[in-house]
């Protein structure tokens, strides 16, 4: 009897490939080969079994590097007033822009820089309020009337909305910014939801897709309930 043969049987038997005719006898005989080549053949299906990955994380529709650390206070959305395409003068003015097919653009002014108080270069968006504030924009409306409505040659996309609501969820998660009238809001609704004059800025009180929506208020609504939806 060979014991080492004797121990391979009793470790094939133990790992669910039994010997029935002679057990662990020592002898390498037929059965215990066969045994071995099954045991070689569920080790080879092992092998090209790859592990199952991890779950990723959730994804952001905007960028990690986008978001540095700072501590921000609200998400001020506006639109450009200009063409469907990013000018260099719209990413002066804005940290995050959104073109006609939802697509974004990363503003030159990093967000930190309007951490309050605003540091030199900050993104000047919002008259009187952009310590604290995050500038969203929608690349639209240029040539736009608000009475009698005319959107104009580059009307606001539904392409753009949806990003829009899905950029501001992204940002108050980033940086744990409640969704409340006083802290996401459109240009048209800082004059009356936080006291601070503004020059008869409109943005948004028409949507050009949705043309049933109408007021400031009535954008901003459905603007935070969309993003507090998307949460």
């Amino acid at each position: 009897m060979n014991t080492t043969v004797q121990v391979l049987q009793r470790r094939l038997i133990a790992l669910g490939y039994p010997l029935p005719k002679y057990g662990a006898d020592g002898d390498p005989g037929g059965e215990t080969i066969e045994a071995v080549n099954a045991a070689l053949d569920e080790i080879e299906k092992l092998r090209g079994v790859k592990p199952s990955p991890s779950p990723a994380p959730p994804s952001s529709i905007v960028p990690a590097e986008w978001m540095p650390v700072a501590k921000m206070e609200r998400v001020i959305c506006h639109w450009t007033a200009g063409a469907h395409k990013a000018s260099e003068f719209d990413r002066d003015h804005y940290h995050i822009l959104i073109e006609d097919d939802g697509k974004l653009i990363r503003g030159i002014p990093p967000i930190e820089l309007n951490q309050a108080p605003a540091k030199k270069g900050y993104a000047a968006h919002t008259l009187g309020c952009n310590s604290g504030s995050i500038g969203v924009s929608l690349c639209c409306m240029g040539g736009a009337n608000e009475a009698p409505f005319d959107p104009g040659e580059y009307p606001m996309t539904r392409e753009q909305w949806d990003a829009l609501t899905s950029v501001v969820a992204a940002l108050c998660r980033r940086y744990s910014i409640p969704v409340t009238d006083k802290t996401v809001l459109s240009h048209a609704e800082v004059q009356n939801n936080l006291g601070i004059q503004q020059r008869g800025k409109w943005d948004f009180t028409r949507l050009a897709f949705d043309p049933s929506v109408k007021g400031a208020k009535a954008c901003g609504d459905k603007l935070r309930a969309e993003a507090k939806s998307k949460l």
